[in-house]
């Protein structure tokens, strides 16, 4: 699974005060799991990823960075995944081609969609796994993030955050990034630029992913 801007923007906005334990759900290669053991210095990861390959692949990755004593992976689906103490933090990168034509390509298939029903998976099991004051942060399409929203009390969830992600200043927004948690007012954060001009990125998403992009 080749890195992605949905990724590295969840992994280097994702936020909590002094997290101690962090879940990645659907982790891929481990990419964001591998951002927030960076930033965050004292928090102990966890992943999880029904692929075995990409389950496989993040436990490699994993293993060879300085972060391996803090990371774990499991090859597991979140339905049958039951975690032995809450978490701070939750973050998703999701599949959210909701109930729309299929890759061939299984792997990518996974990956790439889903249906409804996985999304009410994921705001019942977040939900349970946080702890009191803990936050699920999800990055998704503009309107399924709005619909996540919205449905969010179903699952004794309120929104806390968001933010919007343009690939230009001029454009509407592509993505927004998105954090649930016991209560919140919704504030809505600065939105990010991705670029420029085309092929130029903005100084902003420059400076956001300075610490992860050699060439930055």
């Amino acid at each position: 699974m080749k890195v992605n801007t949905d990724g590295v923007l969840l992994g280097a906005m994702a936020s909590a005060p002094s997290p101690r334990r962090i879940l990645d759900i659907g982790t891929g290669t481990g990419l964001v799991a591998l951002m927030l053991a960076q930033r965050f210095p004292h928090a102990a990861i966890d992943a999880i990823e029904i692929d075995p390959q990409a389950a496989e692949a993040a436990r490699r990755n994993f293993q060879r960075s300085p972060f391996a004593a803090r990371l774990a992976c499991r090859c597991i689906d979140m339905a049958d995944f039951e975690p032995t103490d809450r978490y701070d933090l939750i973050v998703s990168n999701p599949p959210y081609f909701i109930d729309s034509l299929r890759n061939p390509d299984q792997r990518k298939s996974t990956a790439r969609h889903t249906d409804s029903a996985f999304f009410s998976t994921l705001l019942r099991q977040g939900g349970r796994w946080l702890t009191a004051t803990g936050s699920l942060q999800l990055v998704l399409p503009v309107l399924l993030a709005a619909e996540l929203r919205a449905r969010a009390s179903q699952f004794r969830l309120a929104c806390e955050w968001y933010a919007a992600v343009h690939s230009f200043a001029e454009k509407a927004p592509v993505r927004h990034i998105v954090a649930l948690g016991r209560a919140g007012a919704c504030q809505q954060r600065q939105p990010v630029v991705i670029y420029a001009e085309p092929g130029k990125h903005s100084d902003a998403y420059r400076w956001l992913l300075r610490d992860f992009f050699l060439a930055f």
